[in-house]
């Protein structure tokens, strides 16, 4: 079982293995490729740099630094957490046990822009497929996304549910979905309901009755993971006290995630106090 396991690897992420790994903690970084910080042209705002440096070669340098250090990397997709016997941090490919999680992926993915989304938030529009199943038993649901965070969604409703359709929204599925999963590529017009969701109208003049949606687009951002384990969030941003720490026991959160000035200065801040708590934790236990 890993110490501890970050989840990205941006100013907040390494800050935080920096600090858990000179405590001589043994620190895994699972991270899913550059984030928002390799897209900055320039960074000039940021102290010790007499000169800007690029956003790319910082997040670059942040690696490099924690690996001088012992830090362990694996680049994988984090599709869900859980919580079995220790905490759980679920990929696409492997399923890893750790004593504490940091949460650091930076700012929440966008929902895809489908006329009747946010009205429905909550009356038949899910976020989070653990969270919800036990109220779609023996329903006709469906998936929203096509990439392995939807397939995670499929797999976690597909026992109680009734059926699970796949909408792609008009793009090419990137996993592989169980057979019985009915997969729907045209885009979705609008949906339609009264108190609640009730139908899926697309493009082509078709529709699907549907009783939920559950909305995994792209890839799972830090707050749609952390409603996997009932952590308390404010929209998009997780809730954190000032020791970066979450309700539930073991998780921490930091930089953008958190909101906030949603800065690399900040964020360094963030990720030293998470990785600080996480070593409290740890040697509290």
């Amino acid at each position: 079982m890993e110490k501890v396991i970050i989840i990205g690897a941006g100013p907040a992420g390494i800050s935080a293995s920096l600090y858990t790994q000179r405590a001589g903690i043994d620190t895994l970084v699972i991270n899913n490729g550059p984030g928002a910080l390799s897209k900055a042209e320039k960074i000039e705002n940021y102290y010790g740099f007499s000169e800007p440096i690029s956003g790319a070669e910082l997040f670059d340098n942040g690696i490099k630094q924690a690996e001088r250090l012992g830090v362990r990397f694996i680049e994988e997709e984090v599709v869900g957490l859980g919580f079995a016997e220790s905490l759980q941090v679920v990929t696409d490919k492997n399923t890893y046990d750790t004593a504490t999680i940091i949460l650091t992926t930076g700012s929440p993915r966008k929902a895809p822009p489908v006329k009747g989304l946010a009205e429905f938030e909550g009356m038949g529009i899910s976020y989070c497929a653990v969270c919800d199943a036990f109220f779609n038993r023996g329903k006709d649901v469906a998936v929203l996304g096509s990439g392995q965070y939807a397939l995670n969604e499929v797999k976690e409703i597909k026992p109680v549910a009734n059926s699970v359709t796949l909408l792609t929204n008009g793009e090419e599925p990137t996993a592989e979905f169980p057979e019985d999963v009915k997969i729907i590529k045209t885009p979705i017009r609008q949906l339609t309901g009264g108190d609640r969701l009730e139908t899926v109208e697309f493009e082509d003049g078709s529709s699907l009755d549907v009783f939920s949606i559950f909305v995994a687009y792209g890839t799972a951002g830090s707050a749609d993971m952390a409603k996997k384990l009932g952590i308390i969030t404010d929209g998009n941003k997780i809730k954190v006290d000032e020791n970066m720490a979450t309700n539930v026991p073991g998780v921490f959160a930091a930089g953008d995630c958190i909101g906030g000035m949603l800065q690399v200065a900040s964020a360094v801040y963030e990720g030293a106090q998470a990785g600080t708590s996480a070593v409290k934790f740890l040697r509290g236990k």
